[in-house]
């Protein structure tokens, strides 16, 4: 129900004797204008969108103090109430003189101030109970007077002396939650003045940013969380109110933590590097083996304390799922704060980060061309513990690099980032375990050194995008055509029918390969549980081919198959070596646990992630939202499969409409 009102401000709602008074469970503005402020000081923000209130009495004062102060009244344009009750769930508010003066009106002896002045703040109550703002306007289309004293009715002496008492129990308070408010002149402090260039040394505990950032900053989260339905974000702010970290998650990216989650890659590619956007990503990989955006923040520092609030807020968007395998850089900060938020989870280093620091840091030493060779070998090569051990040691006493520091650091983490120690890992293609193999940046070619932070939240969706149209079509394609086979091999036609198309094609490879392995025989049998060696003939340096022996381990009653190069836990499905021992097994299957779901073509439609329809909390309105969030997303997915699937899905959701209609009704 609307209602349009024609009142200004009531007589108890003077804003004199008024404060905004901070609570604990949120950031809040806090104001004290019982004693004046000097001149040109400003003792209320603007009003924005993303201020809530407790009630709507509060916002009301809110509003009118600002005018009060900016100089022209407020007046009540329109009101909401619900159907079988007086209790009001939105409002507009606006200048008072907006509109203009009705036709019976016209002649009366008052004088005409209304000009359609367009200035307003549009409300309504949210899932929180508070008063949130949804619509601001901040111009005018006349002259504003200075501070009105008079904006509304005037009090009772004994009223006004009464708040002039300063009594704590006199005093009206404003609670003004400020969740996603940040001035526009600097660090949501409105007083600072923002420098031009970043420098990073100048406030190690807040974001460096240029002049306008915090404005940008706040319209970008303010846009996704009114335009974007299971947007997540939180902000961190510093003792002295200043913005320190930011962390946000749009609905898609929620969507794909629940599907991929399982393993992590932190990109701290900017903010390591200094770029101008101190950007932090998480990321993952999909279905078809592209990479998804998990998550983003942008950070004062490389810092324990800042990754550890980074990675408490991404464990809060993702409802405590943490990840299977976390793949990081080699940085003691992230170690720290891994430890402490993730302990469960499998940290690991990015052997391809340490790969490009390679001619950085041995590129000065004498025999470095022979020194880079050798440390290759023996960190991709090695099948074995003891022959890593063997090659690192012949390495640093042959070229004398026994004491070089960056070296002697990285054996003692070599648990954490040579493949020969982690082949207990899964890391579903992120591994990068073979050479040539790269993690790239997740905004490779959307950001670099130079690029602004305003212009990164421009290109921040067209990435976004972009890799949602090329999962998109990977869908459709995976979907709707056969992939060619290459073999007479049972497992390709098996898993051509299963797997997505890119996924197939790697699996497919494997199966080619099958026949460069020219011998399969026993060499241990201990019951059911058989050692087989594959002998392989591999493409070395200088194209010459040589023959590399592999180990597999076969057992006959589990359906149980392990090869020691461990590319099942590296990629997500076997090697050849793997399907060698199966094919001389008489296996004409892959076992279904090598068959992992994630890599198939309807992952999506067969794995609905946090689903726990059955443990529904019947007080908790954030648990309905994202679970049927999360259905209706998974019927978008179905839905632009095709056209009929379209009409379908829309069908859908229309009939589900009418009977929640239906619902209310019989309620009412």
């Amino acid at each position: 129900m609307e209602v349009e009102e024609e009142k200004e401000a009531p007589p108890g709602n003077d804003c004199d004797g008024q404060s905004l008074k901070e609570t604990d469970s949120e950031p809040t503005e806090s104001f004290d204008v019982r004693n004046g402020l000097p001149d040109g000081k400003k003792e209320f923000d603007a009003p924005a969108v993303g201020m809530e209130f407790e009630s709507y009495d509060d916002a009301y004062n809110y509003y009118n103090c600002y005018a009060k102060e900016a100089g022209f009244r407020v007046r009540v344009k329109n009101s909401w109430f619900k159907r079988n009750s007086r209790e009001k769930y939105g409002a507009v508010l606006c200048c008072s003189s907006q509109g203009f003066k009705r036709i019976k009106d016209v002649n009366r002896l008052r004088k005409e101030t209304r000009t359609g002045c367009p200035a307003m703040v549009r409300m309504r109550v949210v899932d929180s109970k508070r008063w949130r703002v949804l619509e601001v306007t901040h111009e005018h289309n006349h002259l504003l007077g200075a501070k009105i004293n008079k904006s509304v009715k005037k009090m009772g002496s004994g009223t006004k002396t009464k708040l002039q008492s300063g009594s704590d129990a006199d005093v009206r308070t404003i609670k003004l939650y400020r969740a996603l408010v940040i001035d526009a002149g600097g660090n949501g402090n409105p007083n600072s003045n923002a420098v031009a260039v970043r420098k990073f040394s100048d406030h190690p505990n807040q974001l460096n940013l240029r002049k306008g950032d915090s404005q940008a900053i706040y319209n970008y989260l303010c846009r996704l969380q009114l335009t974007n339905p299971n947007f997540f974000y939180l902000m961190d702010f510093n003792d002295e109110g200043h913005l320190r970290n930011v962390f946000w998650c749009d609905s898609r990216c929620r969507a794909s933590c629940g599907y991929f989650g399982d393993v992590v890659y932190i990109d701290n590619t900017c903010l390591s590097n200094r770029y101008e956007t101190p950007l932090v990503a998480f990321v993952g990989v999909n279905h078809h083996g592209q990479t998804v955006l998990l998550g983003c923040g942008l950070l004062s520092g490389e810092t324990s304390e800042s990754y550890t609030w980074l990675f408490k807020a991404w464990l809060t968007c993702v409802s405590g799922q943490c990840p299977q395998t976390i793949i990081t850089d080699r940085c003691k900060a992230l170690q720290n704060a891994i430890a402490e938020v993730f302990p469960k989870s499998n940290h690991r280093f990015s052997l391809s980060f340490i790969m490009k620091r390679v001619p950085e840091k041995l590129g000065g030493l004498r025999n470095y061309d022979a020194i880079r060779k050798t440390f290759v070998k023996a960190a991709f090569e090695t099948l074995k513990v003891i022959e890593f051990e063997a090659a690192w040691g012949f390495m640093v006493q042959h070229f004398g690099v026994a004491d070089h520091e960056w070296l002697r650091s990285l054996y003692e983490d070599r648990a954490q980032w040579a493949p020969v120690y982690l082949k207990d890992t899964f890391f579903a293609g992120l591994s990068a375990s073979r050479p040539g193999e790269n993690l790239s940046p997740f905004f490779d070619k959307y950001v670099h050194k130079q690029t602004p932070l305003k212009e990164f939240l421009d290109k921040y969706e067209l990435a976004l995008q972009k890799k949602l149209k090329e999962e998109t079509l990977a869908d459709i394609e995976s979907r709707n055509t056969s992939p060619a086979l290459k073999t007479r091999c049972s497992f390709e036609l098996q898993l051509s029918k299963l797997y997505t198309r890119e996924i197939f094609k790697r699996f497919q490879l494997e199966v080619e390969e099958m026949y460069s392995c020219f011998s399969t025989t026993q060499l241990h049998v201990d019951g059911p549980i058989i050692i087989f060696l594959v002998k392989e003939r591999v493409l070395a340096e200088g194209n010459r081919r040589e023959i590399r022996d592999y180990e597999v381990l076969y057992d006959r009653t589990a359906s149980e198959v392990r090869c020691i190069c461990s590319c099942f836990n590296f990629y997500g499905y076997l090697c050849r070596h793997a399907l060698c021992v199966l094919n001389f097994n008489g296996v004409e299957e892959v076992p279904s646990k090598y068959i992992l779901s994630r890599w198939k073509k309807d992952y999506k439609r067969l794995y609905f992630p946090d689903q726990g329809s059955n443990n529904v909390d019947v007080v908790d309105r954030v648990q309905w939202f994202n679970q049927l969030y999360r259905s209706a997303l998974q019927v978008v997915e179905e839905g632009a499969i095709s056209l009929d699937h379209y009409k379908a899905a829309l069908q859908a959701f229309e009939e589900s409409l009418n009977r929640v209609h239906e619902v209310e009704e019989k309620q009412e």
